[in-house]
């Protein structure tokens, strides 16, 4: 009897735990990431990346050296209200800085190396609601969060 009622406590312990609901502060902006800083939103810097062919690579530019979003947290956290964007099709790119500009390389396909996207967390919080998150540990500099197959760009700056 003790066990039952301990495995039907867990049970519904459980089902409160999932339908916990999200209630932080909501992106202004539909399909923008924004950084969540404890119940402070920080918008990324929007931008669409120019591409260039180099020899076996695709590089990808943004203007600027530095993005004005900027976050301390080596695993940041993103939420965003997703209309036209599909979360799960986010990438996160590391961006080197020349030339006054930001850039990322792409090995050109049938190549090894070159940059491939960091690993990321997508957590639905409720219909269009999501939480984006680093699932490694950044080092400080200039990142992008982009759409897959888009040049759409979300930079931010770990610093």
């Amino acid at each position: 009897m003790f066990l039952r009622t301990v495995l039907a406590l867990a049970a519904v312990s459980g089902f409160c735990y999932s339908a916990e609901k999200y209630s932080g502060p909501l992106p202004p902006k539909t399909d923008v990431p924004y950084l969540l800083h404890a119940n402070n939103l920080v918008e990324t810097e929007t931008g669409q990346a120019r591409e260039e062919s180099r020899k076996n690579e695709t590089v990808y530019i943004i203007s600027g050296a530095a993005s004005p979003a900027r976050t301390p947290l080596s695993e940041p956290i993103f939420i965003i209200d997703a209309r036209q964007t599909t979360p799960d099709r986010l990438e996160l790119y590391r961006l080197e800085v020349k030339g006054g500009n930001r850039e990322v390389s792409l090995s050109n396909k049938g190549r090894r190396g070159g940059n491939r996207p960091l690993h990321l967390m997508v957590t639905k919080l409720n219909d269009r609601l999501f939480k984006v998150e680093a699932d490694e540990p950044l080092e400080n500099g200039e990142y992008a969060i982009s759409p897959s197959g888009d040049n759409r760009v979300f930079c931010f700056e770990v610093y």
